[in-house]
């Protein structure tokens, strides 16, 4: 009993105070959303942003959001939709096969490409931004939705998750067993490996579309049309919009919209949080 008190983990104080804060300070910006998103235009300037206040304003918010300059809001969730179904996806299903195939064949180069994507991470997305904004230019891709969707195909990151998880996820014996029975690579890939694999994938899908979803800077550099704009840029708008000498303010429409864009994301996360725990887990500990 005495050495089980004894490996028993011991509670911080200073740790509980400093995850206690931590929840605080994440928690606190989206419940001043929830309030702000029921309050009209005057009540959000002058009211308490904590709590409620004025008439209960949700719904007339909801409608505007939807109906504000001729409805471009719900183009500008379709056009993130599809930016986030062809990005996201294209990147997820790349990464999968990349990372299977660099984990499971031996190849010349293969550690060259290992240092190759090693360094890929380390480049911020940014700092490619520009360099990325030229080479479209000059294919005519600019201001297209192709100047986001190809970007997003390439995920360094998701690549090498599902290197790292495909090498201890799936059994180099159960391959070579079912070669051995027969069954061709494309067939022991689809019927044995990528079941194994869901795990990953579904970690690697959910980081592809929080970052496509909430991708900013290289819409603002690529697009000047706004009917392809996504919800982030779209919103931006508004607010510059709203800004402006002489503008009429619409940050409740701005705050509303915005609500609307973290919902998805939160429903994506909470239904896929299970398959995210699992496949961040796995691989950390080695028989």
């Amino acid at each position: 009993m005495a050495g089980y008190s004894y490996l028993r983990p011991r509670k911080s104080v200073t740790l509980t105070v400093l995850l206690g804060a931590l929840i605080v300070y994440s928690v606190l910006p989206l419940t001043w959303m929830l309030f702000s998103i029921t309050k009209t235009q005057p009540e959000l300037l002058s009211s308490f942003g904590l709590w409620f206040s004025g008439p209960f304003a949700l719904f007339d918010n909801l409608g505007q959001v939807v109906t504000h300059d001729d409805g471009i809001f719900l183009r500008w969730f379709a056009n993130t939709l599809i930016y986030v179904v062809v990005g996201a996806g294209g990147a997820t299903i790349l990464a999968t096969a990349a990372g299977y195939g660099l984990a499971k064949y031996r190849f010349r180069g293969r550690n060259v490409v290992f240092a190759s994507i090693l360094g890929a991470i380390a480049v911020p997305g940014t700092a490619l931004a520009v360099p990325t904004f030229l080479l479209f230019s000059q294919v005519g891709l600019t201001n297209t939705m192709w100047a986001i969707i190809l970007p997003s195909l390439v995920s360094p990151f998701g690549l090498y998750l599902m290197w790292v998880f495909s090498a201890e996820a799936v059994p180099t014996e159960l391959l070579e067993a079912a070669r051995v029975d027969g069954a061709g690579e494309w067939r022991t890939f689809f019927t044995i490996s990528l079941r194994l694999l869901a795990p990953g994938i579904v970690t690697v899908a959910l980081f592809a579309i929080v970052a496509t979803w909430n991708n900013y800077f290289l819409p603002l550099i690529m697009l000047n049309d706004q009917d392809l704009y996504p919800l982030t840029l779209g919103l931006y708008q508004w607010l510059a919009d709203a800004s402006g000498i002489g503008a009429q303010p619409v940050f409740n429409l701005v705050i509303t919209g915005s609500f609307l864009t973290v919902v998805p994301i939160v429903i994506a996360f909470l239904v896929l949080q299970r398959y995210w725990q699992s496949g961040l887990s796995a691989g950390s500990v080695k028989a």
